[in-house]
């Protein structure tokens, strides 16, 4: 077999090559690396929003969304659907199975589109062409409030303009979102006694104004050789041109001015109004190219405002609401920070107890499998983002694994007296196969979450990527570098040392190892109460999918009930504004009332457009200030706007948005559905007091005023039904006429009843064609009902899906809360033909435990094929693998005792840990084998192979557990910090006690017979 530790001795021009390659290409690469937040993730969904003006929502599900569901659901793509149906509008939101990568999402919305358009032709009259929106999922990570006083609402328009004009000029900028701005339009109020009494009709004035500033085509003159073109006369594009307009009807002109109001102003409801600490503001949100390093491009972004400073007007004010690139850069810091503490941690403590020359060793073959990691990451374009950055972290306690095995076997060799060839050779030559089983065994334990075809793998891709990367190299690395270094800095011993394992401590554990050897029955048991106990322990474990953030922003969650207007929504926002103001734990806030804000990272869901919901996003001092200022707000929200639903959210890592806790009920009745929605709010809140803000999604129902038409009376008199309804609608909410066309803008021209006065329904008046006058309403229809009204009907696959969400109390994890509520949600009587299914939170982890569930197995049957195939047996893989479910113990012990949950980055820490023990139990268990070969007596062979790998094993344990430490106030990697400290803790004792003992057990038989071939005859 080839010896690669020796061959770099021999020839060391190639192991120089290398570590200046990764030095400097790994630094270049360092420097010029991607950077993101989170992994470059495409969110496999599309909106398609389809207008019906007029209709209820029932008519919307019925007529609308239904046949756009129906060929929506035959694309074999497309995973589930859910559609939200309201008043006039309907949105559906289209979700792609997670196996689809983004590079095959293009022709699927091609695909989809094709679908849309095919059924949008068989849509009733009055629906509007469907819109497909593929870009819902774009995240514009630099997000910034803008605050212009005294500005007027055009001068708010053209800023924004030229802002966003300016900002997509800036290289790696893909887009700029402006949400906010104020909503204007062009009102015509006629005097309705003079109209009346004029006889000029609702439709003449519409029909003027119009036309008012239509463009059209004016056809062209050919002279010769010559073709001109023939312009249209200029419209009215001014406010005065169109009060001037002419109106003839019945033989008669009059001004419009003479007739009517006409002026601008803002819109009584507009969609969204957001404001910066209480200050009326838009915002503009910059999204990067996705292959770009956001960093980069953030500072791009800052220098170009920097530069643009004398170009804005004074007063206008930009501040941040959120930067991603600051974020980012924060975390890189962060991250070089703990890197540079771990590798000074593992110097240090070999430093200790091997000398400074193995310290040396070791800490250079070390930093150069990081920075080689850094190249090689540059190859396959990799970014440095919050998951690559984590698996570097969990990689760094495999990766001293390595090199410490290789130092300490050649330096032992060398103080016996071989000089660093022979030792390099003893001490590689051994080991290099095992080693590399175990590493790749270590890395197989990642492969099911980054190979996994769907979402996942696609989010987590970069996890298994850098752990296979890192551990290649370090194995590459210690079977070169560290031999090479070891031949220069290891000193060569006379043979005369004595027995380099005679010390205190490996006399101690051999002694305690043969202590146990003889009490291995007893050992055994104990490891199995043991187990069984901390087993029994993990149902005691807090659960939590992802941890909180260690951003300090928190949300504000206002819902008043529905059908209230916007401008109640943001008085009573206003509220909440005047307490935040007075506090001095608070830095900043931003409010939008009507809606969400624009998605500013990958995890952030945005509430869907609803005039009676308030978001706040505040940002206090610190982490440590939230909790106390949460408290505090809720008991003030409680207090203050009791007719509101008021909640406050933490913003955590991973997927966030929705309920923790969540069931959804699904059947053809509505009033079924809401007694069934009750009846779970009902039972949520008697089962346990940990349930706060039981809601549905449904909401409140509306009342609605119908008019009953009298269809004699009014066929005969000329008035049909859209002419009555055009009557409320102008006498309400104002008709839209036509458009004013200011620059790139479009403002609508509404026509509408003066405000002013008395208003009543049956006191209006209808433009009859047949009599060629205004009639009486109340002549038109035999008076009026009220119903109750559905108006936010939500449906999944074509269902109509009512869904029960609940909050939890602060200090609990959604899966404790959810396992008391469980039992008495499944033990509602569900009718016939409806069904429940939980969502929430236990849905997002059950999703992301099956697609790991499905991957793991392959993954696990390769690991215990190489571990068989190192082994060329079926004993000694055994013996490794019964290792494996105690390394839970550790964990227990750990997370239990600091109170921390198990959350989805504690078990990458577990399968880190699995990798960890694994390669332990193989390189001991082959040196056992190795020191049989010499012929030692069973025991002994135990004893001396285990006293050999002492040193080793708990340098890697130690040097592992110290190097976590820095992490331990990072939010993010806590909890896998403590899953590897404490469950390594306790599996180098299953390395170093429970392997021996089990070795003596499954290979008792040969022990039994080598005394009885010892015995004399």
């Amino acid at each position: 077999m080839v010896n690669i530790a020796r061959g770099s001795i021999d020839r060391p021009i190639y192991t120089w090559m290398i570590m200046l390659i990764f030095l400097i290409g790994g630094g270049i690469s360092f420097l010029n690396l991607g950077r993101l937040e989170d992994p470059a993730f495409t969110i496999k969904q599309a909106v398609v929003v389809t207008q019906y003006p007029g209709a209820t929502s029932e008519q919307v599900a019925v007529e609308v969304s239904e046949p756009l569901e129906s060929a929506i659901q035959k694309m074999e793509e497309v995973d589930y659907i859910t559609s939200i149906n309201q008043p006039g509008v309907s949105q559906i939101d289209v979700h792609i199975k997670s196996t689809y990568d983004g590079t095959e999402l293009p022709e699927v919305w091609t695909g989809l589109r094709a679908k849309v358009a095919d059924a949008g032709r068989h849509l009733p009259n009055g629906v509007q062409t469907p819109l497909v929106n593929d870009s819902f999922g774009d995240v514009f990570g630099i997000f910034l409030g803008v605050t212009a006083e005294g500005f007027s609402d055009a001068e708010k328009h053209e800023l924004a303009t030229f802002l966003r004009r300016e900002l997509l000029t800036v290289d790696g900028v893909a887009d700029v979102d402006i949400q906010g701005l104020p909503e204007e339009a062009i009102f015509v109020e006629p005097d309705l006694a003079l109209s009346v009494n004029q006889n000029i009709s609702l439709n003449a004035i519409a029909g003027a104004i119009a036309n008012a500033d239509a463009v059209n085509a004016a056809g062209t003159v050919t002279t010769g050789a010559a073709r001109t073109r023939i312009m249209r006369p200029d419209g009215s594009d001014t406010v005065s041109e169109i009060a001037g307009l002419s109106l003839g009807q019945d033989g008669k002109v009059v001004n419009l001015v003479d007739t009517s109001r006409v002026f601008r102003d803002r819109v009584d409801n507009p969609r969204q109004i957001i404001r910066y600490n209480g200050e009326e503001a838009f915002t503009l949100g910059v999204a990067g190219i996705a292959t770009e390093n956001i960093v980069v491009v953030g500072k791009r972004v800052d220098e170009k405002l920097a530069r643009m400073a004398g170009d804005i007007p004074a007063g206008v004010e930009l501040h941040p609401i959120y930067q991603q690139h600051v974020v980012v850069e924060k975390a890189s810091n962060d991250f070089l920070v703990n890197l540079a503490m771990s590798v000074a941690i593992v110097v240090a403590v070999l430093a200790i107890f091997m000398g400074w020359r193995a310290a040396v060793v070791v800490g250079v073959t070390l930093f150069l499998t990081v920075v080689g990691t850094f190249l090689f990451m540059g190859f396959f374009s990799i970014e440095m983002e919050r998951i690559s950055l984590g698996a570097l972290i969990i990689a760094m306690g495999m990766l001293v694994d390595n090199a410490i095995v290789v130092a300490e076997g050649m330096q032992i060799s060398m103080l016996q007296g071989k000089n660093s060839r022979e030792a390099a050779d003893e001490a590689s030559g051994k080991t290099q196969i095992p080693l590399l089983g175990a590493t790749i065994i270590g890395i197989m334990a990642f492969a099911g979450i980054g190979l996994s075809p769907d979402a996942t793998g696609e989010f987590l891709f970069s996890l298994f990527a850098v752990i296979g990367i890192s551990l290649l190299l370090s194995w590459v690395l210690a079977l070169t570098v560290t031999p090479m270094l070891g031949h220069y800095l290891f000193k060569q011993g006379k043979g005369d040392e004595g027995d380099a394992y005679g010390g205190l401590i490996f006399r101690l554990y051999g002694s305690s190892l043969r202590l146990a050897l003889k009490m291995r029955w007893l050992v055994i048991v104990g490891l199995i109460a043991v187990t069984a106990v901390c087993y029994a322990g993990f149902g005691l474990m807090k659960q939590q999918f992802f941890p909180d953030s260690n951003t300090p922003l928190f949300f504000v969650h206002y819902k008043l009930p529905q059908g209230t207007p916007i401008a109640t929504t943001s008085a009573q926002m206003e509220l909440l504004e005047d307490w935040l103001d007075e506090r001095d734990d608070v830095v900043s806030y931003a409010t939008f009332v009507g809606q969400g804000a624009t998605r500013f990272m990958l995890t952030y869901e945005s509430e869907k457009a609803n005039p009676s919901y308030g978001h706040i996003i505040v940002r206090a001092e610190n982490l440590e200030a939230i909790p106390p200022l949460q408290k505090d707000l809720e008991a003030f929200g409680a207090e203050a706007l009791p007719e509101g639903e008021f909640r406050t959210k933490r913003l955590v890592f991973g997927p966030g948005g929705g309920d923790p806790i969540q069931v959804r009920f699904s059947g053809s009745d509505p009033v079924v559905l809401r007694q069934l929605a009750t009846q779970a709010a009902q039972v949520l809140t008697e089962t346990t007091d940990n349930i706060t803000s039981v809601r549905t999604n449904w909401r409140e129902q509306e009342l609605v005023i119908k008019p009953i038409y009298a269809t004699e009376r009014a066929q005969t008199a000329g008035v049909d039904r859209e002419d009555i309804a055009d009557m409320f609608q102008f006498s309400t909410d104002g008709l839209t006429t036509g458009q004013f066309r200011e620059n790139e803008r479009l403002i609508p021209i509404i026509l509408r009843r003066q405000p002013d006065g008395a208003f009543g329904l049956v006191d209006q008046v209808v433009y009859s064609t047949t009599s060629n006058s205004f009639v009486p309403v109340e002549q038109m229809v035999d008076g009026f009902v009220h119903e109750t009204q559905n108006t936010l009907l939500h449906r999944r696959d074509r269902v109509a899906t009512i869904t029960v969400g609940a909050d939890i109390r602060s200090g609990l994890t959604a899966a404790q809360v959810q396992t008391e509520v469980t039992a008495a949600i499944e033990g509602m009587h569900i009718p016939v033909g409806y069904k429940m299914e939980w969502g929430g939170e236990l849905e997002n982890s059950s999703e992301a435990q099956e697609s790991l569930g499905k991957q793991l197995p392959m993954s696990l049957l390769i690991m215990v094929l190489i571990s068989v195939l190192l082994f060329n047996a079926i004993r000694q893989p055994i013996i490794i693998w019964l290792l494996v479910p105690m390394s839970v113990n550790g964990v227990v012990i750990g997370l239990l005792g600091t109170d921390m949950p198990f959350t989805f980055t504690a078990l990458l820490g577990l399968l880190s840990l699995s990798g960890m023990l694994i390669k332990n139990g193989i390189v001991l268990v082959e040196e056992i084998d190795f020191v049989r070969e010499e012929g030692l007596p069973m025991r002994e062979a135990i004893v001396k192979a285990s006293v050999s790998r002492l040193r080793p094993v708990m340098l890697a344990a130690v040097t592992t557990i110290l190097g976590m430490a820095p992490l331990l106030t990072d939010a993010f990697f806590v909890s896998m910090a403590i899953t590897i400290m404490g469950g390594l803790a306790f599996a180098t004792v299953l390395t170093l006690i429970a392997a021996p003992v089990f070795y003596l057990v499954f290979f008792g038989k040969e022990e039994r017979r080598e005394k009885k071939a010892a015995a004399p005859a």
